[in-house]
């Protein structure tokens, strides 16, 4: 059995037949992996360029059947320079490796959308800066929320009617809501009984519970200017701390001149059952700050069941999306990519092809 530390130790030897920096933007490169990248490789370099940074585990959480295939194709893809890697230190055992968009990658974005690279604001010393980011440990987190509620509609064949349907990162949230709010994402998760749209606030514990419940004001902001009530999550690290940040943010809340327009629910990991096959915060950890009326056989709601909290909730609607070349002040700013779908295309292992260049 190869242990997590040996795996690791592996991955930090040199590679033999990796791509030069130079060779991964000619025109030959690009050509060859034409031949060589699945719909799966190229959804997950959107992913990446999205969401900036994902681990392993988090990409075999939301697109791969094992850990070992995991590894494999990451391997070719770092090889071919589609993709870029780091290894954050730990005091105690080995993190898991962390991916970035590589060059190639990006070039292969780019070109699918009719443009150059610099048209996306891409460059790789940018992309791989998120390994000395001090929100770092943030990102990976949010990452965490999403892939196991990938992990577990993928996983679970009792769950094939779920699903998370959108999945924005911070920087589009920003772009779209940031004059007002920037949640740490947007999500839409759909179940059998309704579809929730949903703001997602991932607490690290780093920030004061005063700070974190007075982000609900700027949720009544935009709720009153979009005439949009949309839920707003609080994920928690562990249940002590969501008590504190229940009595923080009631108070805010109740302040709020429309307080139904920003329905509010929290949940702290440590509520999840580690011996659940697919543990993830769709389960029923969510704990509505107001429900009306409130559940009968259990206070804690799973994801699919919240909509039964708000009654007079709006169902959710398709959210734009926001594409193209935006000005702002007359200057021109990146292309902004279309969100990447949540879930990858189908690939079975046998499309995969063999290492190439």
């Amino acid at each position: 059995m190869i242990t997590t530390t040996t795996r690791q130790h592996q991955l930090r030897q040199h590679l033999s037949g990796r791509v030069t920096a130079r060779a991964a933007g000619s025109v030959e490169h690009q050509a060859a992996l034409a031949a060589r990248l699945t719909a799966r490789d190229k959804w997950l370099l959107g992913l990446l360029f999205e969401h900036r940074v994902l681990t392993s585990a988090q990409i075999q959480d939301a697109a791969f059947p094992s850990s070992r295939s995991t590894r494999q194709r990451l391997r070719e893809l770092y090889l071919w320079r589609a993709v870029s890697r780091f290894q954050p230190f730990r005091p105690l055992g080995s993190a898991p490796m962390h991916y970035v968009l590589g060059p190639a990658g990006a070039a292969v974005l780019a070109a699918e959308h009719g443009l150059e690279v610099k048209d996306l604001g891409y460059r790789h010393d940018r992309a791989m800066a998120i390994a000395h980011n001090q929100r770092l440990a943030h990102t990976i987190g949010v990452g965490d929320f999403f892939t196991s509620l990938i992990a577990r509609s993928r996983r679970d064949p009792g769950r094939s009617g779920e699903g998370v349907t959108a999945w924005w990162s911070e920087s589009r949230c920003a772009r779209h809501f940031g004059d007002l709010v920037i949640p740490d994402a947007y999500g839409r998760w759909h179940s059998a009984a309704a579809e929730l749209e949903f703001f997602l606030e991932y607490d690290t514990g780093s920030e004061s519970l005063t700070k974190v419940a007075r982000k609900l004001l700027a949720y009544a902001r935009l709720a009153d200017s979009t005439g949009i009530a949309t839920p707003v999550l609080f994920w928690l690290p562990t249940s002590r701390r969501e008590v504190g940040a229940r009595s923080a943010l009631a108070r805010i809340h109740a302040d709020l001149d429309q307080s139904a327009d920003v329905p509010v629910a929290t949940a702290a990991g440590d509520l999840l059952n580690p011996d659940a096959a697919c543990p993830s915060p769709a389960d029923e950890v969510w704990l509505p700050l107001s429900a009306k009326p409130p559940k009968q056989t259990s206070p804690r709601y799973g994801l699919g069941e919240l909509t039964a909290a708000w009654p007079a909730l709006t169902p959710a609607a398709a959210p734009d999306v926001d594409d193209g070349i935006a000005s702002t002040s007359g200057q021109a700013v990146a292309y902004r990519l279309p969100p990447p779908a949540p879930r990858p295309p189908d690939a079975s292992p046998s499309r995969t092809r063999r290492p190439g260049p």
